[in-house]
């Protein structure tokens, strides 16, 4: 399949300006694209995956990406999509934004790539030195007031009275063309994509390399996603799942792929992975028979969480799930056992108590797996107790600081759910 035909396949296209004569011009030689995006975190998440991995489908297709990082645009806020005034950054917060995000870009594109490699621009080094009369002047003269509220992304902020848009953000569409305009005089860059709530922005960007340079150019728009039950996608109850570790765990990253609505995963793949055609109807049609064997699930988790986070933390997230429900603790590192003392509760208990010998039933009580010693025998007894995930069936046991995990960690289990992660200190 060529790109346009891929994309279109896979669902990701919302919409686009005169979608025949793209497609022939792709037909024609590599085309320069670009897809913004404002630093408004230290991390990008997983929301923002769809078009900055649209770039990377280009460019897997042989054509030129360009990332732009909004050092101009990120200082004033897009209004799109949202029902508030954004609250303003300082240019020093954007800066190290830019830069921690930077790390994330190069595991979705390829910066190094021999013939088409990606490049990643911020749009204050063109906005800096430009005055606001010569904005004015040079800018703002080809867009009439009338076209720019009949934008929704605009529309919708002065239908609320409450809320309204300031003329701040009412600007910003203006700026997101100017990127356009200096993209395409600067590097020829043809084509804008994005999430369908920048098609405004993307059609301002559009009219503007027409009227200033006499270009024709195109703007691409991907969905934006929702979950089968109507919730946003990527929120979860502990608030949105971002790429950077620190953030978001690896673990708890795998987890929210795995834990994907039946109804979404085979339209997941098809959005987050770049898993041919082949592979993922064959993935389509095993979820349909056996849904329960989560085939799809799983290569969905595994393949996005390699793409983020890369093969051996992938590993340690895959055997972490294994190992709470039950799998023996080998072949996972530290980092990735890690990840679990935010999953289970913990405990930390002094190292002079292993070093001594402490035992199973005062750690059981310890813990709170047992409300008393006398049912942490009774536990022990009835075959319900675990230490590291292996059965303990000695009620006189003993744990010294040889059986602690990486020197640091218990790992206590009563039952099949009930985990405590005791911590050496």
């Amino acid at each position: 399949m060529d790109i346009y035909d891929e994309l279109q396949w896979r669902g990701l296209v919302a919409d686009c300006t005169d979608s025949e004569a793209l497609v022939k011009r792709l037909s024609e030689e590599p085309i320069t694209l670009y897809c913004g995006f404002d630093p408004t975190a230290d991390s990008l998440h997983v929301g923002n995956l769809v078009p900055l991995l649209g770039l990377r489908r280009f460019q897997k297709a042989g054509h030129n990406p360009i990332a732009v990082a909004g050092g101009a645009t990120g200082s004033i806020g897009d209004p799109s999509g949202k029902a508030a005034e954004r609250t303003l950054l300082s240019p020093e917060d954007i800066q190290e934004n830019i830069e921690s995000v930077k790390k994330q870009l190069a595991r979705l594109l390829d910066f190094e790539a021999e013939k088409n490699p990606a490049q990643l621009v911020d749009n204050a080094d063109w906005t800096a030195n430009v005055s606001y009369i010569e904005f004015l002047r040079d800018i703002g003269k080809h867009f009439s007031v009338n076209m720019m509220v009949a934008k929704e992304s605009v529309k919708a902020r002065m239908e609320d009275r409450e809320q309204g848009i300031s003329y701040t953000e009412f600007s910003y569409m203006l700026l997101q063309a100017f990127d356009f305009y200096q993209l395409c005089e600067q590097s020829g860059c043809e084509l804008q994509i994005g999430g369908s709530d920048q098609w405004g922005n993307i059609t301002a960007g559009m009219d503007l390399c027409r009227k200033k340079l006499g270009k024709h150019v195109w703007g691409l728009t991907l969905p934006l996603i929702t979950n089968a039950d109507g919730t946003k996608f990527g929120k979860t109850e502990k608030g949105a799942v971002w790429l950077d570790p620190a953030r978001t765990s690896v673990y708890r990253f795998y987890q929210f792929w795995i834990r994907t609505d039946d109804r979404d995963v085979v339209r997941y793949l098809k959005y987050f992975t770049f898993l041919p055609r082949e592979e993922i109807e064959s993935l389509e049609k095993a979820h349909e028979e056996n849904a329960g064997r989560r085939e799809a699930h799983q290569a969905l988790a595994k393949a996005v969480t390699e793409m983020i986070h890369g093969k051996q933390a992938t590993a340690d997230a895959i055997q972490a799930s294994k190992i709470l429900f039950g799998a023996e603790i080998a072949g996972i590192s530290e980092s990735g056992f890690s990840d679990l003392a935010d999953e289970v509760p913990s405990l930390s208990i002094d190292r002079s108590r292993l070093n001594e010998g402490a035992g199973l039933i005062d750690l059981l009580n310890d813990a709170g797996l047992s409300k008393s010693k006398g049912e942490a025998r009774r536990d022990i007894k009835g075959g319900g107790v675990y230490l590291n995930n292996e059965r303990q069936l000695d009620q006189e046991i003993v744990v010294k600081a040889d059986s602690l995990l990486f020197e640091k960690y218990l790992l206590l289990r009563k039952g099949k759910k009930n985990y405590s992660l005791l911590i050496a200190s």
